[in-house]
């Protein structure tokens, strides 16, 4: 094969950003084997496997990628996945289990897996203290969103997400003073004015008890998904929707809600 034939190498690394909807210092780290190993660990421990096109197998291309492109090694880890961690985590509430895939602390990966309403559900609605004969509230899909991306910094399209599922529950346009809605655009002012993450204001510090804040609840349609799902994606320069985040979790709830036809 003549030099002109050979494969070319990439000019440039796979990096977390490139691939997955993350923010700050791992969005610009190169994607490394040992991540993609921690990843596959994480999976197997909780699925018995590795899913199929799921974060893990994304992961896995973007390392071998990388490895042939010369940018890593086999071994090579990110310093934040080393540092903070890989992890998969489940929740469960009424209707369904929550699956969500974190490296360093940010979502990577986040699923609704809808289970039949019997007795694990009714024990998980128990502990959470719904009732089954109850839809899911656009308050307790908030709330959800607190377990899911709860350290996720607020920003516009949270902020705008949050006002539209407020606006939702209440069934007025006008925006409650010391609202969730009103401290959700406020935590989205002050964390454009700072730097470090670890100063800015997060979901769960504006969302958790979200259903004890709201002036009026009700249960979330398709309908109020759109809406909210409009909300964050006009307000994201990316027009996407963060994993896990405000959008996702009131849409889960709509379709659990819809699914239990209650």
């Amino acid at each position: 094969m003549s030099q002109q034939e050979q494969p070319r190498r990439p000019q440039e690394p796979v990096k977390y950003g490139d691939v997955f909807e993350v923010s700050g210092e791992l969005a610009d780290k190169t994607v490394a084997p040992e991540d993609a190993n921690m990843m596959q660990a994480a999976e197997t421990r909780v699925f018995g496997h590795t899913q199929k096109g799921g974060t893990a197998a994304v992961m896995q291309s973007a390392a071998t990628a990388n490895k042939r492109g010369g940018f890593v090694q086999q071994g090579d880890a990110t310093d934040v996945a080393a540092e903070h961690g890989v992890t998969v985590a489940q929740t469960d509430v009424p209707g369904a289990r929550v699956t969500t895939e974190f490296v360093g602390g940010q979502v990577v990966g986040q699923f609704v897996e809808p289970m039949p309403v019997g007795t694990t559900a009714a024990t998980d609605a128990e502990t959470l203290g719904l009732n089954l004969q109850s839809a899911i509230t656009i308050g307790e899909a908030l709330e959800a969103a607190v377990q899911t991306a709860g350290n996720k910094p607020v920003d516009q399209s949270d902020a705008a997400a949050i006002q539209a599922a407020e606006v939702r529950a209440s069934g007025t346009s006008v925006i409650a003073p010391g609202g969730i809605a009103a401290s959700a655009q406020s935590a989205a002012i002050h964390n454009a004015t700072v730097d470090r993450d670890e100063e800015k204001i997060k979901l769960v510090d504006v969302l958790a008890g979200a259903t004890g804040k709201l002036r009026a609840d009700k249960a979330v349609t398709r309908q109020d998904a759109e809406g909210v799902v409009s909300a964050e994606l006009r307000n994201n320069p990316n027009l996407t929707t963060h994993p896990g985040g405000v959008a996702a979790s009131v849409t889960a709830a709509a379709r659990l809600n819809e699914k239990a036809d209650i």
